[in-house]
């Protein structure tokens, strides 16, 4: 197998000039230099140990909320997949679960189990990993009101952090240098489950009702500022269904761009950017991106 002078020798997989587009739920962007998919947590923390601090490093999970660049992405990037980080278990009146879990099936878990409080995570498009570095929340909850513990794999090591530890604040967490969400516990209460399906059920109703979950997305593109909600700023900047190449506002959601087609990643991010201008413009307000964008702008 092919390998950079300086990544360490893994066991896992090293594909160099790897696609990420088809990975990506906007399905645009530009290769990886070399994608990383460790075998476990051992090889993780070596490639963290070893992986020369001139080397950039980018994690990604579902990739549910991020745009790539169309030049790619220089370094390693960093992608947890299979059974070593996906697991999920009952821990007495909680859930432990990987880093590469998906969200909903988290929440589905979950409520197999009759406990309640993580319905929400069944209306976030992602992983464990990616929800608790942002601090994902959906429809009235939060990862910081349901996390008990998480474990941060570090160039120095495992650390197990408590919630407090992680500093959250909107969309936001505090991790590590370089730290990488490898697995966390979620507190739960203990319910009945039809009622907790039902929860789930409306949940997904309303997402479905209301936000393009079939087309190529990203999830909310911008957070909400203090007092205002994203989409009704960028409704009312007569930004609704506006497009640039292929990509376009929703006419479903106006804090969701879609790639319609034939969409380059320079498509969305300047739409977004054009969004952001209009916005300003006729309210003042400043939106602040909540989709991360990651790599090079293409030459």
């Amino acid at each position: 197998m092919e390998r950079h002078a300086a990544l360490p020798p893994l066991r896992g997989r090293v594909q160099a000039g790897a696609p990420l587009a088809p990975v990506t739920w906007f399905r645009v962007g530009g290769p990886a230099e070399w994608l990383v998919r460790p075998a476990d947590l051992d090889d993780l923390l070596l490639l963290l140990r070893d992986l020369p601090e001139s080397v950039p490093l980018t994690v990604i999970g579902a990739a549910s909320n991020l745009i790539v660049r169309d030049g790619g992405v220089r370094g390693a990037v960093l992608r947890l997949a299979g059974r070593a980080f996906g697991g999920i278990e009952r821990d007495g009146e909680g859930i432990v679960a990987g880093a590469a879990a998906l969200d909903a099936t988290v929440a589905e878990h979950a409520a197999a189990a009759a406990l309640g409080g993580l319905e929400f995570l069944c209306g976030i498009p992602g992983t464990i990993g990616g929800a608790v570095a942002m601090n994902a929340g959906a429809y009235g909850v939060e990862v910081k009101d349901v996390l008990d513990w998480a474990e941060v794999a570090t160039p120095s090591g495992l650390l197990r952090l408590s919630a407090a530890e992680f500093g959250f604040a909107y969309r936001a967490a505090a991790l590590p240098p370089r730290g990488v969400v490898v697995r966390a516990r979620f507190r739960a209460v203990p319910g009945d489950a039809a009622a907790i399906a039902a929860r789930m059920a409306e949940i997904r109703a309303a997402r479905e009702s209301t936000q393009p979950v079939r087309a190529r997305t990203g999830g909310s593109t911008f957070k909400n500022p203090p007092g205002h909600k994203a989409w009704a700023l960028v409704d009312a900047a007569g930004c609704r269904g506006l497009t640039r190449g292929g990509a376009q506002v929703s006419e479903l959601h106006t804090n969701f761009l879609l790639n319609t087609g034939g969409a380059s990643a320079s498509d969305i991010e300047g739409l977004g950017e054009e969004v952001r201008a209009r916005v300003k413009a006729q309210s003042g307000v400043d939106l602040e991106w909540e989709i991360k964008r990651v790599g090079e702008v293409a030459r």
